[in-house]
Formats: C-alpha cells, structure tokens, sequence
C-alpha cells in the first residue's frame, strides 16, 4: 500500500500519464474515489481532518483544513475526474472549499440535530445521487433521530443540490422536502441502480415491523422524480437499531446488519425493486453495533461484530454454516485506552479492499485486502491502516455509483450498453507516478468482472502476474527496485484488454 501526503489535485492531476477517458455515462472513475472524515476546524491535534483519496494511485492521506468534520455520519461525491464536488455530516452541506454551501444549513431539523452541529452520529443517515438525465442536479437523501426517547426517525427527507450556482461552488435549491413521514429505523439508507441503468432504488426500514420502504429516482416523478413505490413486508422484525445494511457490488444482493438481531441477507430484483428468499442469521456474540460489505464479486458478505470479524459465503447453501472467524479484538489500543481498535461500519473501497472503522476514534483503521478469496485467504489486517490524526469512525456512504444495467433483462430497455457483463475495457489507462521506482500505480474504468493484469520487460518475459478484482478503478504495484528499465502493464477482462507503458528507474 502507497502512503503518503497527497499533492494538490492540480499538480497531482498534471502528474498522471494518459489517464482513461471512459465515454461510458456510468463509468465515472473518480466518483467515489474521495473518502472524508475526522474531525473540522477548532479540534487541536491529535484530532483534525483526514482524507483518504484512492483517485491517483494506492492510498493518498491528506490533513486538510476545513469547517465541516464528520462523525458516524458522512457523505460526499466527487466528479468523472475526483474532483470533490459537496460532502454532508448530516447536519449541514459544505461546498468543495469544505466551507458551508449557500443554503447549505439546517439539515434534518431535531433537537437531536441541535445536539450535534458538528456532525450526525447515525451510520448511513446521508446518501447523493446524481439526478438521472440532469447532469448538475443532485439529490440528498436524509433523515436524523427524530424521537429520541424512542430512537426512532420519523422522515426520510431530501435535499437538492444545484452545481451551477454560486460560481460552480453549488447550492441547496429545495431543502429537507419531506419524502416519507412514518417512524423508520434511524440510518441504514442505501441504494441501488435499477436494472434499467440509469434509474435508483433508494431503501429504508419502518421500525419495529419487517417492512422496507422503497423509492424509484427517475428522470421525473412524483417529488422532483422520486417515487415512493411502496413498501415489502419481509424478514424479521426490527425493533429501534445501530449497524449497518449494503447491496452487493452486482445489485443482487442486501444485507442488513445489527449485532443484536444479527444479520440478514436477501436476494434483491433490480427490475421489480423486491426483496425474496430471506435468511437470518444469528451471530453467537453480543454487542450492539457493527458493519457489513460484501466483497467486489458479490460473493462474500463481511461483517464487522466490535469484538470480532466474520466472512459468509452467500452462494452455499447454509449461508451460517459457511461462517469463517477471520479476527478478533487484539487488546490493540490507539493511540491509548480507551480508544480501542475494535470492528465497527465498513466500507468496500476503488481498490477493491474492504476498510473496517474502529468503533471509537482513533488513528488507525482495520483492511482486508483479498475479500474475493475464501475464508482466511481473505487476508484481514486488524489496524492495518494507520493514520495521521484521529479519525472518528466516518466511513462515506457510497453506493456503487457505476453499476450499469442487467443487460437483456425485461427492464434493460433503455439501449444503455455498458451493462453488467458487457461493460467496454478501458482504452487508455493512467499512471502514477511514471517514472518511479517500482511502486506506483495503475487507474481504469470500473468493472464488473474481475480482470487479469500481466507484465512483462522489454524482452517479452512475464514478471508479474495479478489478479484485477471487480468493480476495482485502482490497482497497486510494486516491482523490483533496481530492475530500471520499460515494461508493459497488459490489463484484460475477458476478450477486452488495454496496455499501458512503465518506466523504472535506477
């Protein structure tokens, strides 16, 4: 893994070679690429901002100086490029300065808000989506704990956020719009591309029944083209929860984590919206949080449980029995008691790693950095990751913004080509740096298979052979140092292959 300072975006962009230029309305590389979190302006060292950037190469960290900080709470979009457009903590929108978007306060209003105006601390309470069809337009889907003496939400609201205004700084043009008034499970919204390609379902849960809320984003709708398209009784009862719920990378699959009703998983129909074929799981340890993700191929579903991590194969036919205890709680400190490392919300990242909060905020975060491989192959690395200040947990809440229609299925009607299966390779793909020293990195549009990376020398032998992981836009490398010389990097999904020159130096 490549750690260091991150240059500044203009310098660190000028610095990449023949960057991919992906045509594809949805393989926007640099989307997603942004992870932002820590603490704003007013909190001395070791507390302060952190940004993890997967945009240029490996892992950039970066300490910035803005106003908004994060707690559990965070959300924020990029563009084609990585380019930060806006973020949220829950309590108020910031522009790409880190300052507060014209418009941008007041969000979620509660006394339980009020509470924290540096920042919501609610897993999955903020989501953004771009608008389908309105390049410029995006929706912030939101809620808050409205009921505190019941932990309970009472409104799913949604905030629009308008690019061109304010000199391309972007501001808020309708705000907390009331899209749903019941009483939901606080957190836990995520989304999904509709089977379509170009359409989302947006998913909530109503508290203490086994109800699912679901919303259609079109083009146009009933409240500036969001639907609610009605709700699914399905699974077990949920009474007032924390944790943590995720589609898979392919859109087939959901899970729904809490570590004192422990998980569910579902198969998930793009087309219809539907939930089916529920399986509950109950975990033999107690806490009352945690975070789950599936790996890049959909297949393995992780779930981080405080004191311990998991892995579950969603294709056996016991899903429990298929269990696999890959960590445990070490006694790990960071930097001192009692801010302990232990397994909280997750997140799966551009390099096709899943990245494991701590639960408390310290300087350190959990990886594991095979999650397509079985069992303990997965390669988990408790507090892995360190960072330079202290972090507060926040992991973005991103769904996979590049997921494209399930191709020849009923809905695949709109002649949106780059589907799942059938998505185009990347003509050209970028480097960082180039030259070096044998690390670097390699960035390509997203996939949703995964793909196979070969390189060979000058004189045609292979020196290195590695395994691309679906739905990946980065890959890190590291030869030899003192081999200098030229080698071709050959990137191939199937029939479809790319190539792309490095130069090492002494």
């Amino acid at each position: 893994m490549i750690m260091r300072l991150a240059l500044p975006r203009a310098k660190l962009h000028a610095s990449l070679v023949a960057l991919a230029i992906v045509t594809s309305t949805f393989a926007q590389q640099g989307i997603n690429n942004l992870w932002m979190g820590g603490y704003g302006n007013g909190y001395p060292p070791p507390w302060g901002a952190v940004d993890m950037d997967f945009f240029s190469g490996g892992l950039v960290v970066s300490t910035p100086t803005r106003t908004i900080g994060f707690g559990r709470t965070s959300a924020n979009i990029a563009n084609a490029n990585g380019d930060l457009l806006f973020s949220t903590n829950g309590a108020f929108v910031a522009n790409a300065m880190g300052d507060t978007m014209l418009n941008g306060t007041g969000l979620n209003p509660s006394t339980y808000t009020s509470y924290y105006p540096e920042g919501l601390h609610i897993s999955q309470a903020c989501l953004i989506l771009q608008k389908p069809d309105a390049p410029g337009i995006y929706y912030l889907f939101h809620g808050t704990l409205d009921n505190i003496p019941q932990s309970t939400a009472l409104y799913l609201y949604m905030t629009t956020i308008d690019m061109s205004l304010d000199g391309g700084l972007g501001g808020v043009v309708t705000k907390n719009q009331v899209l749903i008034t019941d009483a939901l499970n606080t957190g836990r919204i995520t989304a999904v591309r509709h089977a379509n390609g170009r359409d989302w379902w947006v998913v909530c849960h109503k508290v203490n029944t086994n109800i699912f809320y679901r919303l259609l984003v079109t083009p146009n709708g009933v409240v500036n083209g969001v639907l609610v398209d009605g709700t699914q009784s399905i699974g077990i009862v949920r009474p007032p929860d924390n944790g943590q719920a995720c589609f898979s990378s392919d859109g087939s699959k959901y899970a729904y984590y809490w570590g004192q009703d422990d998980l569910e998983v579902f198969d998930f129909d793009r087309c219809t919206g539907l939930f089916s074929n529920p399986v509950h799981i109950q975990i033999d340890d107690a806490n009352s949080m945690g975070g789950v993700a599936f790996s890049p191929n959909s297949r393995y579903l992780y779930v981080s449980s405080l004191l311990d991590a998991y892995q579950y194969d969603t294709e056996a036919t016991d899903i429990a029995a298929s269990m696999v205890h890959i960590a445990e709680w070490d006694s790990t400190y960071s930097p001192f008691p009692p801010l302990a490392t232990l397994f909280d919300i997750a997140q799966l990242a551009p390099d096709g790693k899943i990245y494991i909060g701590t639960g408390n905020s310290t300087d350190k975060l959990h990886v594991i950095h095979r999650p397509d491989s079985a069992g303990r192959a997965c390669d988990t690395e408790p507090h892995g990751i360190a960072l330079p200040l202290l972090f507060s947990n926040s992991l973005p809440n991103h769904p996979n913004y590049h997921l494209g229609p399930v191709d020849g299925s009923v809905c695949d009607s709109l002649g949106i080509t780059n589907g799942v299966g059938e998505f185009a390779a990347p003509t050209v793909v970028g480097v960082y740096p180039n030259p070096s020293d044998g690390e670097f990195a390699l960035s390509y549009s997203s996939q949703p298979n995964a793909g196979l990376l070969e390189v060979f020398d000058l004189a045609g032998h292979l020196v290195l052979r590695e395994r691309l992981p679906a739905w990946s836009t980065l890959h890190n490398m590291q030869l030899r140092k003192g081999q200098a010389g030229m080698y071709h990097c050959r990137l191939q999904w199937g029939a479809r292959s790319t190539t792309v020159r490095v130069i090492l130096q002494p």
